[in-house]
């Protein structure tokens, strides 16, 4: 078989390459994949990109199967679709779903890939990942039959718990986003949408997933009392200031934060990290989710699309990465 491959490595902040790659032969408990499709994650692979992680979180921040450190040389990404072309019979020909970066071909444990349902397509199933994230936040946040919601943030997390969200019983469920753009997506995702200065407030539940200081500021504004923000933001090396005067006290507001790197205390009793990502996939049955995918691109391209994702060039939700039948 094929033992040959490229990968998209940053080579310092702001630069990017495709490397060539030779793999390792398989063991007898490995699985080798060729990539169908991979998503940028905007949020957190931009803030990569820009060479935007703080040393305290080097560690923390490191994806399952990444190469290099920060802030580069590194190769870092976490939303691959691909066929098995070798590997336990069970998986072989299977369209699988890993947390492997942008590589046209790769060897990982055959534990570390999940089946992508027969229901979900292989583009569609690059999102599991930040589904999985949606999962985990909604598990810690729990919220209640009828609750009046709002997700503040229309990026790709955000719109991702929204979609969530509207399955739920009785939730009045508001999309908040400074771009009018995101109005678009949040009818696909069967949600409400209003840009900040008119959201509705008095809710009991407010999901924050802008990854600024006015968004968050702005999610305690539309509480009503007793309620929380979850918040979903990573910051990176930025500091955030908040109005923590005024009304948070004497309404005894929350702010929670949540995290997809463990399991919600909700369910890590009961629920495997395989679980909760077994459970993302069958949730992208929702056709609804095709409105997260926003732009797409040939693998080849990367040097050149990662620049324009990161700056905002191309206003992207989840860009998907395509990759040809020789890959």
């Amino acid at each position: 078989m094929n033992r040959s491959a490229r990968a998209f490595w940053l080579r310092s902040p702001g630069h990017g390459e495709i490397r060539d790659v030779r793999l390792t032969d398989p063991g007898a408990d490995d699985v080798v994949v060729r990539t169908l499709y991979s998503g940028v994650s905007r949020g957190t692979e931009t803030l990569v990109f820009r060479g935007g992680v703080p040393a305290s979180q080097h560690t923390a921040m490191r994806a399952p199967f990444q190469e290099g450190d920060f802030p580069g040389p590194v190769k870092y990404g976490y939303l691959n679709v691909g066929v098995v072309e070798e590997g336990p019979g069970e998986l072989a020909g299977r369209t699988v779903f890993c947390l492997y970066p942008h590589q046209t071909r790769y060897v990982v444990p055959a534990s570390a890939v999940t089946p992508v349902p027969a229901g979900v397509p292989a583009g569609r199933a690059v999102l599991a990942g930040t589904v999985e994230t949606a999962v985990n936040a909604l598990w810690d946040a729990a919220p209640l039959i009828g609750d009046r919601i709002a997700v503040v943030g229309g990026g790709m997390v955000g719109c991702s718990v929204a979609a969530l969200l509207a399955r739920f019983p009785g939730a009045r469920v508001q999309l908040v986003d400074a771009d009018p753009a995101r109005a678009a997506v949040a009818e696909a995702l069967g949600v409400g949408f209003a840009p900040p200065e008119d959201a509705l407030g008095g809710c009991d539940l407010v999901v924050h997933a802008s990854a600024t200081e006015q968004g968050l500021a702005r999610s305690l504004e539309l509480l009503t009392a007793e309620g929380t923000v979850l918040e979903l933001s990573w910051y990176g090396d930025r500091r955030v200031s908040l109005p923590l005067g005024e009304a948070f006290h004497s309404r005894r507001l929350a702010i929670r934060s949540s995290q997809v790197g463990t399991v919600s205390p909700a369910r890590s009793g009961s629920r495997t990290y395989a679980d909760r990502l077994a459970l993302a996939l069958d949730l992208l049955a929702d056709p609804a989710l095709d409105a997260l995918v926003t732009g797409e691109s040939a693998f080849d391209e990367l040097p050149e699309i990662m620049p324009k994702l990161a700056s905002g060039e191309i206003p992207a939700l989840c860009h998907l990465v395509r990759y040809g039948k020789s890959a």
